[in-house]
This record gives C-alpha cells, structure tokens and sequence, in this order.
C-alpha cells in the first residue's frame, strides 16, 4: 500500500504567481493576502455564481388547501362512517397517517377480507352489502387493498401495499413541482430521498447519532481570516482514487492561461486536523470497489479562504444540489457551527519537468467560472447556429457535448448535454398534463439519464411480488419429481408479466430527456467535475467518522492501533455507505451531471460476501474451506466480530465466576454467566460507553423500536469486545471487559485480581511429589505419558478424571462438573478464534454451524475416546470397593473432555488447550466439511422437504412420532418414526428422543430420494475434485423405487439469484 501511495506522489508541487491579486505576508498562519483586485472578484463571482439561486431552492409548491382545510380534514379522519364502494372509490385524502392509524387501517382491512371470505364474497360486494362503519383514516388502505387486488391476509403483504402507498404520495409531490425540469429527471430536496422523507426517526432520537450527521466529539472550527490562505492553521491532502476507472476521461475539463492547458484531475482537502492515520476509504461504484487515497502534499500559495468557500457553495450547492451535504448555510458557518470540517480545492494542473506539477491558482478558475457563464446558445447567434453547414454544427455541438450546465431556479438546476438536435425541436409526447411550453426557435437538449431503482421497476411493488413467485416456483420446479403442464404455463406468464413491467415506459431504467436549450446557461465544467465531486460525501462522512471514534477510544480506554477493528465493530449489517448519508442525492446528481456511459464491473461485487440468505447459498458458503493462514475478511460488518466478541465475553464471565466463587455449584454459576451476557445486560453496558452514537446502521425504520435497537447495542458491544480481544489480546481485553463492567475501582480490582485455584493454593509450585503416595495419581501419569503434557498440579488432572458421585475429598476436593462449565467456554472462546481468522467470507451463522460441528458432544467424546480417557475416570477413592464405572453415553464423554480442557487451561494456561485443539479437534473441519456433517440431519431432511412443497400450499415439514420404548428408566431407548406427506419415511433409536429423531432422519436421508441433498453432494465434489457416485435404488416419496436417483441436466437446482434491486 505503501508502494502505490508512493507512485501516487509528485516530485514537486508549485502553483501559478499573481502579484496583482496577493501580496506575500509574514504571518505565522498565512503567507499570502488578498488584495483590492482579488476582493472584486470575489464580490462579483458571488453575485453572478454563488448566490443565484440561493432563495429559489428554498421555494416549496404552495398548499392547493388553505391550513383551516388542512386541520379540518385531520378532525374527520377519526370519525367513523358507514361506507359504499361509491364513497370508498371517491375517497381522497393527502393527511399522513400516524403510525397507530396505520396499524389499525391494517386490522380493519383485514378484518372485513376475512368476514368477506367467510360469506364466499369479494371485498366490494362484502361492503355494498353489508354497508360497515369504520374510521374515516382507514378509507384510504381500504381503496388501497380493493384497487390492487392484494391479498392482505399476510402481514408482509399487507405492509408492502402500505409502502406501496405511501411512496406513490410522495413521488405525486415531487412530481408536482412548479419548477421541475422535466417530469423524468429526478432532483434533490433538502432532507428527502426520492421516495419521501430521508429520516422518519422520532424528534426525540434526531438529536444524536451519525445517520443525522451529528458527531461526537466534534468541536466548532476555529475561526480563518477569510482573505487570507491560513495555510499554517491547515494540513493539506490531494485526493485520488484508484482505479482510475471513470474518473479520467478522454475529454478533461480544461483551463486555458497564460498559453498552456491546466486539466481538471480531482481535488485537495485542507483540514484542521492530521488525517495520516485515518485508514483508507473504500466505496463501491458502478459495480468497482474503489479506494481513495489522501496523499500529504505542499499546500498552494495562491488562493484565499473566502474563495474556496464561494467555490464549494457554488459548485456543491447551486450546480450540482448536494443540499444534505452542503447544508442550508454558507461553508463558512457550516464549519462554525459544526457542520462541515473541511474545505476543497479544485486541482487544475499541468505536468513539470521531473515529475512535477504546477496547480492553478483559485482566483483563475473562479475567472473561468465567470468567464463561461453565458446562454448555452445566444439569441444573437441562433440563426447562424440553424443555418450554418453540418460540419460547422458538428464542430460547435462537440465542444458541448459532455459539458453541464444550468438552469437557475429549475429542479433539478444543472445536468449533462449528450446532444443538441437542431432538426427535431418538438420533444416526444409527454405523459404527464404539466408539460412546460417549449420554445421551438432553439436547438433541443438530448440527455441520456437513469431512472432512481426505486422509481422504476426494480422498485415496483407489483414487480417485486412477481419476481419472488417467480423464483420461488422455478425452484419449486427444480425439485419436483413431476412438473405439470399447468405449472410451465404459469412460469412462462410471470416471466411475460415481468418482463411487461420492463417494457413499460414508465419502469424502464433508461430515459431519453429532451428540453429546450433556452434558458440554459454554460458552466465550463464537464461530467469528471461531477464523478470526482460525489466521492467527496463519502469521503467527508469517513473521515469525520474516523475522527470522531477518538472520542470512543476515549471512553473506552484503548487506542486501537488499526482503526478498522473498531469501525467494523460499530458498522450495523443493515449500513451501506457508498453514497453518503443521503444516497439519493448522490445518485440523482450522477445521472444528471456524471458520466453517461461509466464502464461497469460484476454486480456480483455488491452480493458475493453479504449475501447469506437461502438454502443455496447456505451451501455454497459452507462447502468453502479454510484458508492456511490468517486473511482479512471481506465482510465489513460486525457480525463475525459479534460471534467472536460472544465467546470472548462468554469466557471472561465462566473464569471470573469459576474462580471468585468456588463454593457454587455449576447450575449456580451457568445461572450468573446467563445474567451477566444475556442482551439486556450487554445492551446496558453499551449505553453506558454510548454506543448507539457511534453505531453506523440503514437511517430507515429498522431499528426505530427500542426493543431492536438495544439488541443491535448488545451485539454491538460483542463485536467491540471481539475487535479489542483481536488487536490488544486476552489480558487487555479482559482488564477492559472489568471496567466497563464495575464502575468501583473496588470492584474492578477484585476483578483484575483473581484468586488461584484451591488445589492450587494448597500446593503453589508443584503436587507431584503426591504421586509416589497416591496410587490413582500413579496411574494418571500413564496419560500424561501417552499425551506428553506434564502437570504441575497433577490433582487438577485428578479432579478432571473424576465422576460425579465422588464427593469431597483430600485429593481432588470434589468432582468434576464445575470443570465442564468452565472447558465449554474455553472450548468455545479457542474454536470461535481459529474459525474466525481462518474462515474470511463466513457469516456468524456459518461460523456457529462450524463451531458447533467442532465442539459437540459426538466430536468430543469420539476426541475422549481415542485418547482413552474412559480407562482412567476415578469412579471411587475406597480402595476396598469396586468401581462402579459409569455408562460411556456421548454426553458423559463429553463431559469428561471438557472437564480435562479446563484442568489443561488452569494448570497450563490458553496456548496448551490451543495446542491441544489444533491436533485434536481442528483436522476434522475438513472431513465435516466434505461430508456436509455441520449439517444436522432433522435440519437437513426440514431443508430437503420444503423445497418439495407445491406452491399456494402450506408446506408440509417432517413429523416424528415416538412408537415405543425399552429398558429401565436409568438406561431408556427410544424408537422414533418420522413421516412425511402422511408416509413413514424413516426409524432410528437412541438413548434420548431428540438422538433417536437424527437418526430416523439420518435413515430417511438415507433411503429416500431428495434431489435437493444429491445437488449438494454433487456440488461440494465437483467443488473439490472428488468423484461422484449418485446413489442408486433409492425410494421415492409416494414409495416407489427409484433405479436411477441422478436428476437430469434440466432439472439441476438453481442458485439462488439476486433481486433486482441488488442487481
């Protein structure tokens, strides 16, 4: 990384000398002031740029309701009515609901769908006959229901109307804006995203957290002297981005002075902090991920505060409506009051000698700015320009093709021209009634936009609905042992209605926009302007963010050495920042004014780590292997942090609780441990390090409950305690994990200060001189042999080894249960660590199905058996009697391995049960892997028989019946059956009904024919070039046998494919 920041960096850096605009100063802040000339153009730029339309854009459409009307319709909507289809059709009502109103619209809609139902009638025919009375604000989701033809009895559907709803409200408001461009060109507004307001939080929660770009920790700028550079208050950074992508282009912008070209190549931050520390910005654009780099650089001379700031409002405000970035005020307030911490200048250079560059100075490129703003095309020169020959029209049509400009006072104000038609002044016929007048004498505008997903058909309700039946029966098909005729039929009529919705003017993603080039006015800027100025909301947001989680550190009392662990730690999965905090602006501003052809990568980029959803893809990601050596994961989210951050904290409360209360028993101290890391308690620890400031999630309505947001702060406190346990080790996380948990220093001493075992207390250095005395010790040294670990307090060996029933004693001073709580959570804490670092693209679910194979009662005792284990458990201390050995059931066994993994972690600490693990336990991932055992077999027959279900049918899922049982109650076998679709399919016994259930369903498995469980068979060997037998003579589900179980080419299972909206 190093390397490439290097090759990045320029020899030398100089900017252009103007004696007559600034005069050299001696100022321990400043080395240049402006002069007379520099002030007059400043005052003019900001009369003729920078404040054009700084009162237009805070216009909004006048009510068509005067606010007595307005207040007189919200009384009504409480009153109840008795309604007709005449008076439901007829309803009209633009109130929004409050939330109890929406919930209960839902409960009356569905209430007379299901009284409909039970009369065999239609909802309209229900109400024309029956005449019911309900509230006036539930008309409108009764309209709603009847107009879609929705089914509502399900609470997604019924929700996915009343989005439906609500966004067709706000999209007919932002449609109806008197001063709108053009009826498919999308704008920004203060606040809103394309489908309504961008926060929905209540007034109580909007005054702290990121998503409402407050900043903990952040403290007012301190004031510049605006004609003045201030370059000594002031790092500087250019800003690049790799790859380069869509970011240079054949055509640059480019300023012309003094007899050379200066070309646009990005921009330089001043900030009144270092940022050398703050890790690198990672975004992903047009299906590339791409990296911004801040490379230190000599500041230029040449330039004053109050020109950048004129600058930045007119570029980031006025042209490109970056209005929730920009903010309402100028830069120079925004930065007193919080608001923004950095200013921008725009890069125009040209190349030197020996690698160097020489960079424009600011008060040229605001004379260009000036310069260029005239009519795109004048009047005086319209007729020349509608006669002149085609090649004199190609030329002058070139020089503007690529170019933005403006039209003050229109949303949106600025976008890109692709072409300039001089032929066909008429543009195509508009679908909507407020088509503006068109003024035929000038050349029209051709431009070439998106329209926003959610406003085309990959965010069309009816659309989404279609496409998840879709996919569903075509999987459903896959599966099948017979697939009908009617059911291809029906295939073939969604994929037509799909691609009817497609085809639909209104849905396509493409538009074609044609204007009037009057009004218009130049900019000189072209679309790489724009594609360099987006990233810049990311930037800003990632930078701040970074700076801000000193505060955390703070808190906390560590500083991480490697940032990234705790950005992770506090990044919400629901949270993508690829556009800043108000993505829509960011697109919209794109289609407008970016790029018009950006060259794409794989879209699979967005889904191909994060997407974890689906049988399929449960398969696909668990059939991966792990890696040889430690590799960063792809996943930036917390969960795998959370998982780890789990047993982490799960660990530190089963040693404290173990050794601080030696008398409990182990129900005693699982009871504390589950009061201590249930979420509740975790989520109390998080608000007291106020997490919920600096956690990064979706700014939607996910975590709006307080029940959903404190269970994010108790996984966000996890994952906090996984990223210090990662970077800082066990000691440090430990010491810290006591802080946040003790507010006392007593207490905090008492946990930093644990007591050693009682068996260790009695015999400081060494009990192996017992061993000559005691003859169970004599024998136990066979094990250590056979192990080749040698204990220092061998009784601790002794306690591992003994049952249940031995009470206390000289020797071992009891038995060992209190030893199995505590080698769980050892087990757990070293299993969760090796998955975690060598696992990289699982989930936290993929990686508790793998640590649950790992550890598990079959996994552990079949680890105790072959280590004979049972050979030396102490059964009894009375010499005189004879053993009563204990039946080895798996349980037991396991048992008894945990119990020895704690006595190796007491006596020999965490690097032997490492050691220990990594032979014993770890070479086994891959057989488990290869032979898909993390998959338990009632999981894997429920997975294998829903994807058999018939669609409109309530899935049919595995039953298990007990048939009987034998034996004493102290050694019971049970006999269970499993059936399915009415057919006994399976039998297994076992010690316990849930052992006999796995394996009647392991024999069902076995037996039956499930194309679902061959597909994963054949793709885990095809993945790792193992051979591959389909199975033969199997049974199919009706009873027959099947001689040949391999599925045909056609019926391969699909994978799961994602949405149109992650396409």
């Amino acid at each position: 990384m190093e390397e490439e920041i290097k090759n990045l960096k320029s020899s030398y850096v100089q900017s252009t000398q103007h004696g007559n605009l600034y005069k050299k100063i001696i100022d321990p802040t400043s080395t240049v002031e402006g002069m007379e000339s520099l002030i007059n153009i400043y005052e003019r730029f900001e009369k003729q740029l920078a404040n054009r339309h700084r009162d237009l854009w805070e216009r909004r459409p006048e009510p068509d309701q005067s606010a007595k009307a307005t207040l007189d319709e919200e009384l009504n909507l409480n009153q109840s009515t008795q309604i007709t289809m005449e008076k439901v059709k007829g309803w009209k009502s633009d109130i929004t609901l409050t939330r109890h109103q929406q919930v209960k619209s839902s409960t009356i809609v569905k209430k007379l769908l299901e009284s409909s139902k039970n009369l065999n009638l239609t909802l309209g025919e229900y109400i024309d006959q029956t005449e019911p009375s309900i509230p006036n604000f539930a008309l409108g989701k009764l309209k709603r229901a009847i107009e879609s033809g929705v089914d509502l009895d399900t609470e997604h559907e019924g929700n996915e109307v009343d989005h439906a709803g609500e966004l067709m409200s706000s999209i007919r408001k932002l449609k109806a804006h008197k001063d709108r461009l053009h009826e498919e060109l999308w704008y920004n507004e203060p606040g809103q995203a394309n489908d309504g307001p961008l926060c929905r939080c209540s007034s109580g929660s909007r005054d702290k957290g990121i998503r409402h770009n407050i900043y903990p920790g952040e403290v007012p700028t301190a004031p510049c002297d605006p004609m003045k550079n201030n370059i000594g208050k002031m790092h500087h950074y250019r800003i690049t981005v790799g790859p380069a992508v869509n970011y240079m282009i054949s055509q640059p912008t480019t300023i012309e002075y003094s007899g050379h070209d200066y070309m646009f190549e990005g921009f330089s931050i001043f900030s009144d902090e270092p940022l050398d520390k703050i890790p690198l910005c990672d975004i992903i654009r047009f299906h590339i991920r791409y990296t911004i780099y801040l490379i230190e650089e000599t500041p230029p001379e040449s330039f004053c505060i109050k020109g950048l700031d004129l600058f930045d409002e007119y570029l980031f405000r006025e042209v490109l409506e970056l209005y929730d970035w920009q903010g309402d005020t100028p830069p120079s307030e925004a930065l007193a009051k919080n608001k923004r911490k950095f200013r921008f200048f725009p890069r125009f250079v040209r190349s030197l000698p020996d690698n160097g560059k020489e960079i424009l100075s600011l008060c040229k490129v605001l004379e260009y700015l000036l310069e260029s703003d005239k009519p795109l095309v004048d009047e005086k020169d319209l007729d020349w320009l509608m006669k002149c020959s085609h090649d004199d029209w190609l030329d002058h049509t070139d020089a503007i093709r690529g170019s933005i400009v403006t039209h003050p006072g229109k949303r949106p104000s600025s976008l890109r021209v692709d072409q300039l038609d001089r032929y066909d002044r008429k543009p195509v016929e508009s679908t909507t009634q407020h088509c503006p007048q068109v003024d035929e004498r000038y050349p029209m505008i051709i431009h070439f936009g998106i329209r926003p997903a959610n406003l085309s058909y990959a965010g069309d309700p009816t659309y989404q609905r279609i496409w998840r039946a879709y996919l569903k029966q075509r999987h459903l098909m896959a599966n099948s042992p017979k697939v009908k005729q009617s059911d291809k039929k029906k295939l073939r009529e969604r994929e037509n209605a799909l691609q009817k919705i497609k085809r639909a003017k209104d849905m396509q993603r493409e538009v074609t926009v044609e204007l009037s080039s009057h009004g218009f006015r130049r900019t000189g800027l072209r679309s790489d302007v724009c594609q360099h100025a987006m990233l810049l909301p990311v930037l800003s947001h990632h930078l701040r963010y970074h700076l801000c989680l000193r505060t955390l550190e703070t808190k906390i009392g560590y500083e991480f050495k490697e940032r990234k662990w705790l950005s992770h730690a506090m990044n919400h999965p629901s949270c993508q920042m690829n556009f800043g905090l108000n993505p829509d602006h960011v697109r919209n501003t794109l289609s407008n004014c970016g790029l018009r052809l950006p060259r794409y990568g794989d879209s699979s980029i967005h889904y191909k780590y994060t997407r974890k959803r689906g049988i399929t893809t449960l398969i696909r990601i668990m059939a991966r292997l792990g890696q040889q050596r430690p590799v960063l994961s792809p996943i930036e989210h917390n969960e795998r942090l959370e998982f780890l951050g789990d047993a982490v904290v799960g660990y530190f409360t089963s040693v404290h609780l173990f050794l601080l209360f030696p008398d409990l028993s182990e129900g005693a101290l699982t009871t504390f441990r589950t009061v201590l890391v249930n979420n509740q308690h975790l989520a109390l620890l998080a608000e007291r390090l106020q997490l919920d400031e600096f956690m990064l999630y979706a700014h939607g309505p996910d975590l709006c409950r307080k029940a959903d947001l404190r269970h994010a702060m108790a996984n966000c406190f996890e994952a906090l305690m996984g990223a210090i346990y990662m970077e800082a080790g066990l000691e440090r996380a430990q010491t810290l994990f006591g802080e946040f948990l003790w507010e006392t220093e007593a207490l905090q001493r008492v946990w930093r200060n644990l007591p050693l075992h009682q068996l260790q207390e009695e015999e400081p250095v060494s009990d192996r001189r017992c061993i000559k005395d005691v003859p169970i010790l004599q024998k136990l040294t066979k094990f250590e042999d056979s192990i080749g670990v040698e204990f220092n307090h061998i009784r601790l060996l002794a306690k591992a080894f003994t049952w249940r029933n031995v009470h206390e004693n000289i020797l071992t001073h009891g038995h060992n249960q209190r030893l199995e709580f505590l080698g769980d959570s050892v087990c757990n804490l070293v299993a969760s660590t090796y998955l975690f670092k060598l696992y990289p693209t699982h989930h936290e679910g993929h990686l508790t199905l793998l640590r649950a194979t790992v550890v598990n009662g079959r996994t552990q005792s079949l680890v105790a058996t072959e280590l004979g284990m049972p050979e030396y458990v102490i059964c009894t201390l009375d010499n005189d009697s004879a053993e009563r050995v204990p039946e080895w059931r798996e349980k037991n066994l396991a048992d008894l391995l945990e119990a020895f993994v704690a006595a190796l972690f007491i006596d020999k600490g965490l690097k032997y049960v490492k050691t220990f693990m990594k032979i014993c336990f770890f070479p086994r991932l891959k057989e488990f892997i290869l032979t898909q055992e993390w998959n338990d077999p009632k999981s894997c027959l429920q997975q294998c028989c829903l994807t058999l279900r018939q669609e409109g049918k309530e899935p049919q899922l595995p039953t298990y019946e007990v048939s009987h049982q034998t034996g004493p109650s102290h050694s019971r076998k049970y006999v269970v059956t499993v059936h399915f679709k009415g057919e006994e399919i399976g039998k297994g016994t076992g010690e316990s009904i849930q052992r006999a259930e796995r394996n009647a369903a392991r024999t069902a498995l076995n037996q039956y024919n499930f194309p679902q469980l061959e597909w994963q068979r054949r793709y885990v060997a095809e993945k790792h070039d193992l051979p591959y037998e389909p199975r033969k003579n199997l049974k199919k589900i009706d009873g027959k046998t099947d001689n040949n179980a391999e599925e045909p080419d056609h019926k391969k299972i699909k994978t799961d494919e994602p949405s149109e909206e992650e396409k």
